[in-house]
C-alpha cells in the first residue's frame, strides 16, 4: 500500500498538516483500496499512514481495517464465497475526525452500469411477545456519488422482509427526498422494495438524507444516504484582486500582511510576476495557507515600487479545477538610502556675543521616499563643541540642518570653532549604513564690547545729610576689548532726584545736591541711580552699573502739627488737645502760631486755626451763626453789576438814536411829476377779448374736471378726524397738538390743492430782476449813465451820479 499526491508545483507527497492556519475548515480525505488478497488473522488489520506537508514535516495517522462479512453473504454464504474473495472491501478514514466507517456501501456510476445487483437491506427480526430483540447490527449507510449520469431512475437498494416468503408485503419509504421536500427525489416499488433515485444529486446542496422504509408486517428501518462528494466545483478566490505590502529590502521569508483565501480546500501556486526584476522568483505562496513570503532578497522600491502576481487555486492537490486571481503588492518605503551632505565641510562667520543666531544653513539628500521618517533627517554635533556654544536643528523642509548658537561667542577667548555635524534618519537603518557627517568651520567675528561693571550692582551705605561734594563711591568698568587699548569714560545715565556726580575719567561719585531720606525718590530707604561706562571707540559702546545708597536717617526735620484746624468751647472746655482757653473768647475764628520743638532741640513754627464755639461739656458742637450783615465783597459786586447794566442801557440808546438819523431820501418823490410820463394804473396782460381760456388747460393736466379750481372742496379726499376736548385740563396740551398736525394735513381745508396757473410775460427785460434793487445798496451802482440821457434826467444824475454835490 501506498500514498501518492500530485500538487500544482508537482510536489511528491504533499499533504498539508496546517490545517489550523487555513482561513476555511479544512477536512482531507484518504482513500485505501485492495489490491490483492488480504487475511485478517485478528479480524483487522492495523496500518500507520505516513505523510508529509509541503515544509517537510510529517505525520503519521493510525488506521485500524476491520474485516466484516456483507449481509448478502451472510445469508447466502455457500453460494457466494467466490463472490466474497473478489469483492473490495472499502474503508474510509476521515483525516480530521478520526472516525472508522464499516458496513458501508458505495454505488458509483459503474456499478449501476454493470452490475445489476444492489445491496439488499433486511427488516430486523421481531420478538413474540414482550420479549426483547437482540440489536446484533447496525443498517449500513448507503452511498451515492453526486452528479451520476444514470440511467434514471438509478437503483440504490432493496428492501426485504422475512415475511415475504408467506404473505404479500408492501413496501413504502417516507421523509425528506420522498414524500417531503424535495419530494420526489428518491421512490420506492411497492412490491419489489427496490429503492431509486430518480435524478442526479448535488452534495452542496444535501449532504445526507434520511428515510424512513416500512412493509406492512414489519417494523420501519431508517435508511441514510450520504451523497459522495465529485470534484464538480472550482476553486473561486474571495476577491478578484488582493491588495498587499512588503517592506523593501526584505530578507527571505519575510511575511505578507494578507493571505489569499478560497472558497474550496485547493492548493496555490504563483502564475506570473510583473516585474520579473530583480529576479523572477521573488516571492513564493503557501500552497495550502495561501500566505505569500519573500523568496528572494533584493526588493528596492526606489527601483521597483510594485509588483503584480497572478495566482492560480486548483483543487484535488492541484490536479483539479482550478481558478486565477491577482495580487497587487506595494513595495513599502524602508530607510535604506542613508542621507547625505550636499558639501563635506562649510566656513561661516558670526559676531560675538549673539545668541540664537544663525550660522549656516546645511543640506542634504535621501533616496528614500520624500516626508517618510525614512526620508526626514536629524542632526546633531558629534565632536567640537565642548562648551555647549552651538545649537542645530532641522528645518522646516526636514532636510536642512541650521547652526545656531546657544551661547554668546567670546572673540578674545576663541576666534574659530571646528565643528563636526552628524547626520541620520528618524527611523533606524533598514540595513547597515554609513552615518555621514560634515566639517563646519565658524570664524567669531570681533566687535566692540561695552565695558563691564564690577559688581554690576553696588552697594554703599552713607548719612543723608551728607555735605555737597562730598566722595560717594568710586564705580568704575573694565573693557574686554584688550586687543583695542580702548579709554574708558563714565556719566550719569540715571540720576532721578538729581543728588550725585560722576568724575567722567575716574568714576568717582560725589553728592552734587543734598539727599533727603524722606523724599519720595528713596524706596525702603534706598536711592538707586544708574552708571554708565563707554570707550572712545569710533561707534562707543557703553556699559551699565547700577549704584544702591543705603541712606541712614538723621534728625534733619523739626516737627510739625498736622490737626492745622481745631474747636473749643468758651467755657469748661476739656476738648482741645492741643489749646486750652486761658480766658473766655467770644464765640469765632482765631488764628494761633504754635512752637513745637523735639528733644534734640530741632524746633519749628505752626500756625494753626482755632474756632471758638457756644458748647459745653466733652462733646463740641459748632452750629452755624446767621450773619447780620453782608460782607464788603458782596456790596461791591454788586454795585458793579448794577453800574454794567446802566452803561448797556446807554449804549442801546446811543445805537438807536443813530440809526434813526440815517433815513435815507426816496429815489421818487410821490408828488414828482414829470412832462410826458403818465401814470395809467394798468399792469398789461392784453385786452380781454384776445384772452385765452386756460381752465382747458388745467382740465388736460389734471384729468379731474371736478378739482381744478383752488376756491372748490375736493369731495373725493375724506376729511380727517379730530380729537375730542379732554375732560381733564392737563391734557389740553397734547389735544391742541394732535388736532394742529390734523388741521396742517386737512386736504379739505383752503386753500385747496390745485394747479395754479400764472401768465408768462417773457424774458429778456433789459431792467432785470426786481429782485436786484432790494440785493443791492445804492452805492454798488453805476450811475454815470445818467449824465448822457439829456436835462430829463439831470435831477437822478445829480441824485445818484455825485457831480456838483460831491464837489460841495
Amino acid at each position: 500500500m501506498e500514498t501518492v499526491y500530485q500538487s500544482c508545483f508537482h510536489v511528491e507527497n504533499f499533504l498539508s498538516s496546517q490545517s489550523a492556519f487555513w482561513p476555511l475548515a479544512m477536512s482531507v480525505f484518504f482513500l485505501l483500496q485492495v489490491k490483492r488478497q488480504v487475511v485478517f488473522h485478528e479480524g483487522h488489520l492495523d496500518l500507520v499512514i505516513n505523510s508529509w506537508d509541503s515544509q517537510g514535516r510529517k505525520m503519521s495517522v493510525p488506521v485500524r481495517i476491520l474485516y466484516h462479512r456483507h449481509h448478502h453473504e451472510k445469508n447466502h454464504e455457500g453460494h457466494h464465497d467466490d463472490h466474497h474473495e473478489n469483492h473490495h472491501q472499502n474503508v474510509e478514514h476521515h483525516h480530521g475526525d478520526h472516525r472508522h466507517h464499516n458496513h458501508q456501501h458505495v454505488l458509483t456510476e459503474s456499478d449501476s452500469a454493470n452490475n445489476t445487483e444492489v445491496p439488499v437491506l433486511q427488516f430486523p427480526k421481531t420478538g413474540d411477545g414482550l420479549r426483547r430483540r437482540k440489536r446484533d447490527w447496525v443498517i449500513p449507510d448507503l452511498k451515492v456519488s453526486e452528479n451520476a449520469r444514470g440511467p434514471y431512475p438509478l437503483k440504490v437498494s432493496q428492501i426485504r422482509s422475512n415475511e415475504d416468503k408467506v404473505k404479500k408485503i408492501f413496501y413504502s419509504i417516507t421523509g425528506p427526498g420522498a414524500d417531503q421536500p424535495p419530494v420526489g427525489l428518491f421512490t420506492m416499488d411497492r412490491d419489489t422494495g427496490i429503492l431509486y433515485v430518480t435524478q442526479p444529486l448535488d452534495r452542496e446542496e444535501v449532504a445526507r438524507y434520511m428515510v424512513s422504509s416500512s412493509g406492512n408486517a414489519e417494523e420501519p428501518m431508517d435508511i441514510v444516504v450520504i451523497v459522495i462528494d465529485q470534484n464538480d466545483n472550482k476553486p473561486v478566490f474571495t476577491q478578484d484582486t488582493y491588495l498587499g505590502e512588503v517592506p523593501e529590502a526584505s530578507p527571505k521569508g519575510t511575511m505578507m500582511t494578507n493571505q489569499i483565501v478560497t472558497t474550496r480546500m485547493s492548493a496555490t501556486c504563483i502564475l506570473s510576476q510583473t516585474p520579473q526584476f530583480p529576479s523572477d522568483n521573488l516571492f513564493e505562496i503557501n500552497p495550502v495557507t495561501g500566505v505569500i513570503r519573500v523568496n528572494n532578497s533584493g526588493l528596492d522600491r526606489e527601483k521597483y515600487p510594485k509588483y503584480t502576481l497572478v495566482v492560480k487555486a486548483a483543487d484535488m492537490v492541484g490536479s483539479g479545477l482550478s481558478g486565477e486571481a491577482k495580487v497587487i503588492l506595494t513595495v513599502t518605503d524602508s530607510n535604506d538610502n542613508a542621507p547625505a551632505f550636499t558639501q563635506s565641510s562649510y566656513e561661516a562667520t558670526v559676531a560675538e556675543n549673539k545668541v540664537d543666531a544663525v550660522v549656516i544653513t546645511m543640506s542634504v539628500t535621501d533616496g528614500d521616499e520624500p516626508h517618510s521618517p525614512a526620508w526626514n533627517a536629524k542632526f546633531k554635533i558629534v565632536d567640537g563643541d565642548p562648551g555647549g556654544l552651538f545649537n542645530v536643528k532641522t528645518g522646516q523642509n526636514k532636510h536642512d540642518g541650521i547652526i545656531t548658537t546657544a551661547k554668546g561667542l567670546d572673540f578674545e577667548k576663541s576666534s574659530k570653532h571646528t565643528l563636526l555635524v552628524a547626520v541620520e534618519n528618524e527611523v533606524p537603518f533598514a540595513t547597515p549604513l554609513p552615518t555621514a557627517t560634515a566639517t563646519v568651520v565658524v570664524n567669531v567675528q570681533d566687535v566692540n564690547e561695552a565695558p563691564i561693571f564690577d559688581p554690576v550692582e553696588k552697594y554703599v551705605s552713607k548719612r543723608e545729610d551728607l555735605p555737597i561734594n562730598t566722595d560717594v563711591v568710586q564705580y568704575t568698568a573694565s573693557d574686554p576689548d584688550t586687543a583695542r587699548k580702548q579709554t574708558v569714560k563714565y556719566k550719569i545715565i540715571s540720576d532721578p532726584a538729581g543728588w550725585l556726580i560722576v568724575a567722567k575719567d575716574t568714576g568717582l561719585i560725589k553728592v552734587k545736591n543734598s539727599m533727603d531720606r524722606e523724599s519720595h525718590f528713596v524706596k525702603d530707604d534706598k536711592y538707586t541711580a544708574l552708571i554708565g561706562a563707554y570707550d572712545n571707540d569710533d561707534v562707543p559702546a557703553t556699559g551699565t552699573g547700577t549704584l544702591i545708597i543705603q541712606l541712614e536717617d538723621v534728625n534733619d526735620n523739626a516737627p510739625i502739627i498736622e490737626e492745622r484746624v481745631i474747636k473749643v468751647c468758651p467755657m469748661n472746655s476739656h476738648t482741645g488737645i492741643i489749646l486750652k482757653l486761658a480766658t473766655e473768647l467770644a464765640s469765632g475764628d482765631y488764628t494761633v502760631v504754635l512752637r513745637v520743638r523735639d528733644t534734640q532741640g530741632l524746633e519749628q513754627d505752626n500756625t494753626v486755626q482755632a474756632t471758638v464755639c457756644d458748647c459745653k461739656g466733652e462733646e463740641v458742637s459748632c452750629q452755624g451763626r446767621i450773619a447780620g450783615g453782608t460782607g464788603l465783597p458782596v456790596i461791591l459786586g454788586i454795585l458793579g453789576g448794577i453800574l454794567l447794566l446802566l452803561m448797556l442801557v446807554l449804549l442801546l440808546l446811543l445805537f438807536a438814536r443813530r440809526r434813526k438819523g440815517e433815513i435815507k431820501e426816496p429815489l421818487l418823490q410821490d408828488d414828482d411829476v414829470r412832462d410826458n410820463i403818465y401814470y395809467y394804473d394798468e399792469e398789461g396782460g392784453g385786452e380781454d377779448d384776445q384772452d385765452y381760456d386756460l381752465s382747458v388747460l388745467h382740465r388736460g393736466l389734471d384729468n379731474r374736471p371736478e378739482v381744478f379750481r383752488n376756491d372748490v372742496v375736493p369731495n373725493f379726499m375724506p376729511a380727517p378726524q379730530y380729537r375730542p376736548r379732554p375732560a381733564n385740563p392737563e391734557e389740553i396740551g397734547n389735544f391742541i397738538d394732535d388736532n394742529l398736525k390734523a388741521a396742517d394735513n386737512d386736504p379739505t381745508a383752503p386753500p385747496y390743492d390745485s394747479l395754479l396757473v400764472f401768465d408768462y410775460e417773457g424774458g429778456g427785460s433789459d431792467a432785470g430782476s426786481l429782485s436786484s434793487l432790494n440785493s443791492s445798496s445804492s452805492g454798488d451802482q453805476n450811475y454815470d449813465c445818467l449824465s448822457e440821457w439829456g436835462p430829463r434826467f439831470k435831477k437822478l444824475a445829480d441824485m445818484y451820479g455825485g457831480g456838483e454835490d460831491d464837489m460841495l
